[in-house]
């Protein structure tokens, strides 16, 4: 005696060696041995032997018209055997045969949208309607299926369908894995053996690599685009007093958010007092306001070569920003100091409107302002002598400050802050500030870290950035901190809401407060100084975030991986167009500086890539080598030494390393700045609008 039985889906057959009430001992054909419950045996037989019923009842099951069996079965639920007897028998008196008795229990078993089971070899047939809707499914499923091969083929044969085109970038960056689109080039890429992204633009559907990289960031940041809603600038209501001083803002030509400005009184007197003025769109924005929320989505400007996209519409900015000619609304800080010793005597914050004299640029006055002409002698005839509205003498001071002011945080950080490596600025000729197209003729020139007026807006930053975030926390009025514990490897800058050392930069605290046009986070803080300069003790009370607000940490998360997102997107671009540099100069070897795990750093220009053949030189060592093929979508290049400059000559390689293509490289490290460098602040990799600590 045989049975046919049921296990997990699967069906076997086996000769029956013993029989309970409850179970069957059956040997299988293999010899293994199992124990069968009751309920699950189907069919017992006397012949044929097992093996060959399956085989024969698998060859009748695909004999099986469904359409007809589904006739055939009654209305009410019924057994396998008895429609098998319906369909197979002529004589309805006979039962059908062990193997057509099986071969309808596999066809009704795979069958669901025809037949549903209700119980241990039991079924019910489908109501007509809901068969028609399942016919229907699985039609579609076909037609479906047959797209995505057609596409997989078109991939294939390097060709991409328009429908792939457009979800490019949800493909390769945000799938939907049930999408027949991610399924075509998933089946493409298996068949073809070629990695997704190389099968794509082996098919043309990448056709700018700077478009590629462009519409992947705004993809993952700006789903919805970059473009502002109508949003008007409201008025700040209150009347401000109007300043005394006269301010001057130091920026690059190309910066419309002028956020910061300083001014210079009592010279002379032996006692001066700095004004660091900050742009104050926080006495007109108010918090949950729209600007306010379409500021908090954002979080920041986003900086790239020859372009930017800013946190607020350049109508709102215009309204705000420190524009030479006018009194423009501002948060002042006033540092009152001894003339001689440069020590701090009083501080104090106001809100006011202060007459802006000029707008200062760095890169028609860092020729110039140098520091052998600021600790030159003073311009007697300044008036005919220095082409700058602001008086050598004043500038000189500044100067003479800003070196007092960092000396005094590198003993406080325990060693000197060092700036061995300059800033690159990035010029795409013709541009004019417009969304550049990738193929721009770019030029890449150096600006020196710490040139003097660099040093005299930073300092001037990051003593406005420390003294309030100081008061914020004496005034009890949280507001958002960086700080850095020590220099110890492995500390970094964490965000928080408490004010606490920022070891890194050698501050009791320091909170982003001076760049409220470009970065949330100075606006939140400007918010809560705001508070603090018009209620003083109480300010606490009337801030908009209170201690431990949900708000508060909620900003902070978003604003860090979104900053960090913006930053790498930035550094891939400044890789992207120094490799189009290295293109359109038609440079094929450079000089560099080993420095780790086989990475060299150009001398000359702001690019780190890996090195074959350097695998036993040191650190440090200074090299010739000779460059790869670039590869402007994974924005990878290579290179192979050629000789070793500080030393005897190197042999070269026999052949040059063309490195094979990895995944898309958007972030890379291009800078390496540790935890003791202010660049750690995101300072480093900007461009000079971005570049002071405000």
């Amino acid at each position: 005696m045989f049975l046919l039985f049921e296990e997990a889906g699967k069906f076997h057959a086996g000769r029956v060696l013993s029989e309970a009430e409850s179970s069957v001992q059956v040997e299988l054909d293999s010899g293994k041995r199992v124990k069968v419950k009751a309920a699950n045996g189907l069919l017992k037989f006397e012949q044929p032997a097992p093996a060959e019923l399956l085989r024969e009842a698998r060859a009748l099951c695909e004999t099986v018209e469904l359409e007809l069996a589904w006739e055939f079965a009654p209305q009410d639920e019924f057994g396998f055997a008895d429609l098998a007897r319906e369909y197979f028998s002529s004589d309805a008196a006979k039962p059908a045969t062990p193997q057509q008795q099986a071969g309808m229990l596999l066809r009704l078993f795979e069958a669901p949208h025809y037949f549903r089971r209700a119980g241990k070899g039991r079924f019910r047939k489908a109501p007509a309607g809901i068969l028609q809707q399942a016919l229907a499914g699985i039609e579609k499923k076909k037609q479906l299926q047959a797209q995505i091969s057609a596409w997989a083929t078109e991939l294939g044969q390097g060709q991409c369908p328009a429908p792939i085109r457009e979800q490019l970038y949800k493909i390769l960056f945000r799938p939907d894995k049930n999408a027949p689109e991610y399924k075509a080039v998933v089946e493409a890429s298996r068949a073809t053996h070629t990695a997704p992204l190389a099968l794509l633009q082996q098919a043309g559907a990448i056709e700018s690599s700077y478009q590629f990289h462009w519409k992947r960031f705004l993809f993952e940041n700006f789903p919805k685009g970059a473009g502002f809603p109508a949003l008007a600038a409201p008025a700040i209501a209150e009347a401000l007093p109007l300043a005394t001083c006269q301010a001057y803002s130091i920026d690059d030509s190309h910066t419309t958010e002028i956020d910061d400005a300083l001014s210079l009184q009592g010279l002379g007197s032996g006692t001066v007092t700095l004004g660091v003025h900050i742009a104050a769109p926080g006495l007109a924005i108010a918090p949950d306001s729209p600007l306010d929320q379409l500021a908090r989505a954002r979080l920041s400007t986003v900086y790239m070569p020859g372009y930017k996209i800013t946190m607020l519409p350049d109508e709102v900015v215009q309204s705000y920003t420190l524009m030479e000619g006018r009194a423009c609304p501002a948060v002042s800080l006033y540092v009152t100091l001894n003339e001689v010793t440069l020590e701090i005597q009083t501080t104090e914050t106001k809100l006011e409107r202060v007459p802006i004299a000029a707008n200062l640029r760095h890169d028609q006055l860092d020729d110039v302002v140098t520091a052998d002409w600021l600790e030159g002698p003073e311009i007697e005839n300044e008036n005919d002598s220095n082409p700058f509205p602001i008086k050598h003498v004043e500038l000189s001071f500044l100067y003479r400050l800003a070196k007092h002011l960092k000396a005094g945080r590198e003993r406080v950080r325990g060693k000197p802050e060092t700036f061995n490596r300059p800033d690159y600025n990035f010029h795409l000729v013709g541009n004019d500030g417009a969304e550049p197209s990738g193929s721009e003729q770019v030029q890449i020139s150096t600006r020196q870290r710490g040139a003097p007026l660099d040093l005299i807006v930073s300092e001037a930053m990051i003593l406005a950035n420390s003294t309030w975030g100081q008061w914020l926390g004496e005034l009890g009025v949280p507001g958002i901190y960086r700080s850095q514990a020590s220099l110890a490897p492995g500390i970094k800058v964490r965000m928080g809401t408490k004010a606490l050392p920022h070891a890194g930069i050698g501050v009791k605290s320091y909170a982003w407060s001076t760049s409220p046009l470009r970065r949330y986070t100075d606006l939140v803080n400007q918010w809560q100084i705001i508070a603090c300069a018009r209620h003083g003790k109480t300010a606490a009370l009337a801030a908009p975030f209170k201690p431990k607000a949900a708000d508060l940490f909620s900003i902070i998360s978003s604003f860090d991986a979104t900053y960090a997102a913006y930053n790498d997107y930035q550094r891939g671009m400044e890789r992207f167009w120094t490799l189009k540099y290295l293109e359109q100069q038609g440079i094929r070897e450079l000089t560099g500086t080993l420095f780790k795990d086989g990475l060299l750093r150009a001398d000359d220009l702001p690019l780190v890539l890996p090195v074959t053949g350097a695998q036993n030189l040191p650190r440090g060592a200074a090299l010739r080598v000779r460059l790869g093929a670039i590869d402007e979508i994974t924005l990878d290049v290579s290179a192979s030494v050629i000789e070793r400059l500080d030393q005897a000559p190197v042999a070269p390689d026999d052949e040059e390393d063309d490195a094979v293509a990895g995944p898309i490289a958007i972030a890379v490290d291009v800078d390496e700045a540790g935890p003791d460098d202010p660049a750690s602040e995101g300072l480093a990799p900007a461009p000079p609008e971005a570049a002071a600590p405000g």
